[in-house]
């Protein structure tokens, strides 16, 4: 039974991901993935096929995403919406079984399910963008540029949230006092 191509995307994401962040090898992935994803072997073959393509064009790929996420310089770009993008894009300039509005929409629910809604709204912007280049149309600054202001806003809270300090607990006295 084929794997449905929602789920093979979570799954081509998950191996993108481990790859961007670990030196995890194709052979190793094979069981985490199965027993994670609960997916037969050769989904996981299949998904590694993918992935290789993808890499081989991960170059071309990135670029396209810098050229298109405005004044956001690629390399702040976090790892899971890196790659929620490099699939998209693979799938919008290399895959033609897929439509380019399906590509960003499933990436718009990657980043939902794996991310933030801001990183949603960032993603669907630059993909937007790229969509609109492809098809010669001048794609629109603004969006791009509000996404990138929510992104940073959300990001700023997140570390300052990692920064503040750690909630105490009140007791009712002290605990090494004798009473």
């Amino acid at each position: 039974m084929a794997l449905p191509k929602q789920k093979f995307r979570e799954l081509v994401f998950q191996l993108l991901y481990s790859k961007d962040i670990g030196d995890v090898t194709d052979k190793e992935m094979v069981p985490l993935m199965m027993n994670q994803l609960k997916v037969a072997k050769s989904a996981v073959r299949e998904a590694q096929e993918y992935v290789k393509q993808i890499m081989v064009n991960r170059g071309a790929i990135d670029e396209k995403i810098g050229e298109h996420s405005a004044s956001y310089s690629f390399s702040r770009i976090q790892v899971i919406e890196r790659n929620i993008m490099r699939l998209a894009v693979f799938e919008m300039l290399h895959d033609p079984s897929t439509p380019e509005k399906v590509s960003i929409s499933e990436a718009i629910r990657l980043a939902r399910k794996f991310a933030t809604p801001e990183s949603a709204n960032f993603i669907n912007a630059v993909l937007d963008n790229i969509y609109k280049s492809t098809q010669g149309v001048q794609p629109e600054s603004d969006d791009i540029t509000k996404s990138i202001e929510a992104l940073t806003k959300s990001e700023e809270a997140a570390h300052d949230a990692a920064k503040a300090t750690p909630p105490t607990i009140e007791s009712e006295g002290d605990l090494f006092s004798e009473e």
